[in-house]
This record gives structure tokens, C-alpha cells and sequence, in this order.
């Protein structure tokens, strides 16, 4: 299911923003892109995670970034290094003044950029950027279902097009077994003139065989009951996608049978424009977790 959450917030000089996106998926993968420094966190956001959600691809996203302002500090090994310098300099060149510190510290390389130790501000921050994921997560559980509510209304329409069908294949089929009745005659009388002696056991064979073809009530009863099955699985509203994975496969394998068995051009009309509700179906229940 689609679905996105930002948190952000500022705490001791830093400020962070957490990002969640969220797109379909058959099973639940994480993404996790973390800053440098944050990545031994991750095994406890990702297990908060897989408690929250079960399915879809989620690309969850943490930026660090300091205060503009940058605090200096000496380089030791550079300030001796040109202060040995400039003073061989000094002597080297009589009447010339002695360095000064302030031409010492304009040089390149004796002030650097103070390093922010990662461990201390990681440690600092922690808690609430821990406490800024647990909100985009609530936020993103949110926004999946707002999503849910929406396909649910989508998936009951769905089910209303394949019920209809349902009841036209209904009337259509009842028609069937005189047109299988016909077709049956016409291969006995067939079968009769190849095989005159054929045994009253065997015909009596051949005409159940082709009377089970033509019957489709059974596939249309199983239907109906797939139908009043997802329903119910609708209205459960949790974890049910997986459930509806499956009933969609037995939704198919019946469509497909009556295809098989339809012995008008109407009744397979009818067969194909279920099996494309079905298959409209099949790709909105991926989007449900």
C-alpha cells in the first residue's frame, strides 16, 4: 500500500527529519538510508517497523544536518610546522620582525573546522530522533489506511461487476444442456455409425461424460461462495491480503473452468469479461496489506 510520513525536529545544535515512503509490494521489504554513524540503530527501527506493517516496498530515510556555524580549532602539528619556518625566516633575514600570531593563523591550514565527534552526538540525540520515527511511523500506518478505506470502496464495486456476471452466466447456462443435448445426439448418432455394436454401457458413458461437461452450476455455486468469502474478508480490514491473494487464484481457476465448459458463444462472452473483473481485481488486492 502507498502511504508517506515526515517528522522532523532540533535538538542540541543539529536538526533531523525522518522521511517514509511506502509503495505495493507482495511482501514487506525495508530500505533503510541512514547517516553515517546511525546505522547500529537501524535492527530497532526496522523491528518497530515489521510490528507496524506486513506489506510493501518502504524506503525510510533519516537527514542529520549541524548548525551553520562552524567552531575552529588548531592544527598542533601544522601551527609547529610554520612557526619553524617563519622563525628560520627571522633569523635568516636580519631587521626582519619576528612572526606574529595573528600572521601564523591566517596561514592555510593552521585553524581547521573543529570535528563533530559522531558518537557524542548520536548520543545526545537519540532519544528524539528515536521519538520523531515512532511518529512518521504512526503517521505512515495512517495514511495506509485512509488508502485501505479508499480501495475497500473500489474492491466492493469490483465484486458488484463479477456478482453480475455471476447472475448472467446464470441465465445464460440454463439454456446449455439443450444445446448440449443437441451436440450429444449428434456424436451418438456418429458414434453409432462407427461403432454399430457399441454396448449400451458405453453410450450410457459417453452421455455422462459429455452432460458433466455442460453442467457450469457448480463452478458458478463456487463463485458466489468466493464472492460472500471477500466480503467478509473486507470487512475483517486486517492482515487480509494474503487471504485475498489466494481467493483471487480460486476466483480465477472457476472463471476458467466455465470458460471450459461453455458451449455458446454468449455464455464464453460472458466467461472472458469475468475473467478481466477478475483480473482488475487481482491487481487492486496487491495494493492491500
Amino acid at each position: 500500500m502507498t502511504g508517506f510520513a515526515r517528522a522532523e525536529g532540533a535538538l542540541n545544535g543539529i536538526t533531523w527529519a525522518w522521511e517514509l515512503r511506502s509503495v505495493n509490494g507482495r511482501t514487506l521489504e525495508l530500505r533503510f538510508r541512514l547517516p553515517t554513524g546511525w546505522d547500529s540503530l537501524e535492527s530497532v527501527w526496522r523491528d518497530m517497523t515489521g510490528k507496524m506493517l506486513k506489506r510493501g516496498n518502504v524506503t525510510i530515510n533519516l537527514s542529520i544536518k549541524r548548525e551553520s556555524q562552524t567552531r575552529l580549532e588548531l592544527d598542533p602539528a601544522a601551527l609547529e610546522q610554520v612557526l619553524k619556518i617563519a622563525t628560520d625566516l627571522h633569523r635568516r633575514i636580519a631587521g626582519s620582525p619576528p612572526p606574529s600570531a595573528e600572521a601564523l593563523l591566517s596561514l592555510p591550514g593552521v585553524l581547521r573546522q573543529a570535528q563533530v565527534d559522531q558518537q557524542d552526538e548520536k548520543a545526545a540525540a537519540a532519544a528524539d530522533v528515536q521519538a520523531g520515527f515512532i511518529a512518521a511511523l504512526a503517521d505512515l500506518v495512517t495514511s495506509r489506511q485512509a488508502e485501505g478505506e479508499r480501495l475497500a470502496t473500489i474492491l466492493s464495486r469490483q465484486l458488484d461487476e463479477i456478482t453480475t456476471l455471476c447472475e448472467t452466466a446464470t441465465v445464460q447456462a440454463a439454456g446449455q444442456p439443450a444445446a448440449q443435448r443437441a451436440r450429444m445426439l449428434d456424436n451418438l448418432q456418429t458414434l453409432l455409425r462407427e461403432m454399430p455394436n457399441l454396448s449400451e454401457e458405453r453410450i450410457a458413458q459417453e452421455v455422462a461424460v459429455l452432460a458433466s461437461r455442460s453442467d457450469v452450476r457448480e463452478e458458478l455455486d463456487r463463485l458466489s461462495s468466493h464472492i460472500a468469502a471477500a466480503h467478509d474478508l473486507l470487512r475483517e480490514e486486517i492482515n487480509i491480503g494474503r487471504k485475498l491473494d489466494f481467493l483471487i487464484q480460486e476466483f480465477n481457476r472457476e472463471a476458467n473452468t466455465l470458460c471450459s465448459k461453455s458451449a455458446t458463444a454468449a455464455l464464453t462472452a460472458t466467461g472472458l469479461k469475468l475473467k478481466a473483473a477478475i483480473e482488475q481485481l487481482r491487481e487492486q488486492v496487491q495494493n492491500i496489506e
